[in-house]
């Protein structure tokens, strides 16, 4: 079959053109490995990239629906995975310029789903070394360039660095990241598309190397956020036993079902078309019959200290480096390894009371938010910056602190957040607005930020097509 376009097609209108024969698995990832030859020497999304491998796991699809097994939705899809995941046959390398033991090619409970449904997976993308960071920088092997700037190299948003590229460049149509501060947010509002962060414990961090086993949590790109919630319907251990229903349920959802609240601190010291960006999209969706007010969560400078000051990551990842693999110390990212004295100084008593202070925090925030559904802002303070911009490590931890800030929040606090593309700011760079609720209301976050999509239009519907794109 010949190559498709696949710029409007959603995944489920692409899985039911399978079905009925009008393509294939195999035509998918032909466009997939065609999108990323002519792209891959300007967007630099992968680590890895196994044109064989990909191509036969697409093949095993579409022989598996010939034969009249239909596993799934996500069949013969073409998924892009953070290298921090165990992927068998691929190896993982977490940003280092060397590969991990052959114990980190483990496959976990994530990948085992996508695997139950045959969807075949396009490579491994680019992460920052060991997930430590907000801008999606790596010295080893080269920062993906973000595709909403041709004339000059930007951020594409860490630590999940190549997930988001790897969508626009058109070599996968879902993508897994994982977030630790932000780490599927940042790249996904950096890069104008749809990310989910899980509660801590929802999705298993099995088969992923840590940076902090706390906080760490596995989560999907996409380019809405009807892909995203499909990909989330068959990952999700509470929802992928009655996947059509839970998707139902986010079709029908509607603005009007939902009070929302908008916390003033999100918005403070935003870059030019930032807060302007989110605040214009929120007045359509009051306009279209959101019930949206003000709502103060507390403690939101004191969470913001304790990001500041290493969190609880800072700890364990230098807890798990050390245990773990302690050679890769030497040729650490210079922007991770200049924290690390930092992270061992720490105390077990340090650690301890700041575990104890972040479950009260939490609990506090989740009681200020108990009368609204979400609680939302802009994703990201900060226009993706220019690499050349944040060479200094001062310049660059001044940037990376402030773009992960707002998103911090959820991962400390204990909750469930999403963000879809609603702006461009005044550099034309994408503008995330994020939907934050309590832990465990994943599927309903999901449902907000659908019904918010049904209103504003995907990020190509409202933001146009970047420049770089496939």
């Amino acid at each position: 079959m010949p190559e498709m376009n696949l710029e409007d097609r959603t995944i489920a209108e692409i899985a039911a053109d399978m079905r009925a024969g009008r393509t294939t698995a195999a035509a998918l990832a032909d466009t997939a490995t065609a999108n990323h030859a002519a792209g891959d020497a300007t967007f630099g999304a992968y680590k890895t990239w196994d044109a064989e491998r990909f191509r036969a796991e697409a093949d095993i699809a579409d022989r598996a629906l010939a034969a009249g097994i239909e596993l799934g939705p996500l069949q013969g899809i073409p998924i892009s995975v953070k290298d921090l995941y165990g992927v068998r046959g691929y190896p993982t390398f977490a940003g280092s310029p060397r590969e991990l033991p052959a114990a980190w090619r483990h496959e976990g409970p994530v990948i085992r789903a996508l695997r139950r449904q045959l969807a075949a997976f396009s490579g491994k993308t680019h992460t920052v070394q060991f997930a430590f960071g907000a801008l999606g920088t790596n010295p080893h092997w080269g920062t993906p360039r973000n595709p909403w700037d041709a004339d000059d190299h930007r951020a594409p948003g860490g630590s999940s660095a190549g997930a988001g590229v790897s969508l626009w460049e058109g070599s996968a149509l879902l993508a897994l990241g994982t977030d630790t501060a932000g780490s599927v947010r940042m790249p996904a509002s950096m890069t104008g598309t749809v990310g989910i962060k899980t509660t801590q414990g929802r999705w298993s961090i099995e088969g992923i190397t840590p940076l902090s086993h706390t906080l760490d949590t596995p989560g999907v790109l996409a380019r809405s956020v009807a892909d995203a919630a499909l990909g989330f319907s068959v990952i999700d251990p509470d929802v992928s036993g009655d996947p059509e229903g839970f998707l139902a349920a986010v079709e029908t959802a509607d603005v009007g079902d939902f009070r929302i609240g908008v916390c003033e601190m999100f918005f403070d010291a935003c870059d030019p078309g930032v807060a302007e960006g989110v605040r214009a999209a929120l007045a359509e969706l009051e306009a279209a019959g959101a019930r949206i007010q003000s709502v103060d969560i507390p403690g939101l400078d004191e969470v913001d200290q304790i990001f500041r000051t290493g969190g609880l990551s800072a700890f364990e990842f230098a807890s798990f480096i050390k245990d773990e693999l302690p050679d890769f110390l030497e040729d650490i990212d210079p922007m991770v390894g200049s924290r690390f004295d930092k992270m061992a100084a720490m105390t077990a008593s340090d650690y301890q009371s700041r575990l104890r202070r972040m479950a009260a925090l939490s609990q506090a925030a989740h009681a200020a938010m108990a009368n609204e559904h979400a609680v939302v802002g802009p994703t990201i303070p900060i226009t993706p910056p220019k690499i050349a911009d944040v060479q200094d490590p001062k310049d660059y931890m001044k940037a990376n602190l402030m773009a992960a800030r707002n998103t911090t929040v959820a991962n400390l606090l204990a909750m469930s957040a999403v963000t879809i593309p609603v702006a461009l700011d005044a550099a034309g760079m994408p503008v995330g607005l994020q939907i934050n609720c309590a832990g465990g209301d994943d599927a309903r976050a999901v449902a907000i930020a659908r019904a918010f999509e049904k209103v504003l239009g995907t990020a190509r519907q409202r933001l146009g097509t970047p420049p770089l794109s496939s």
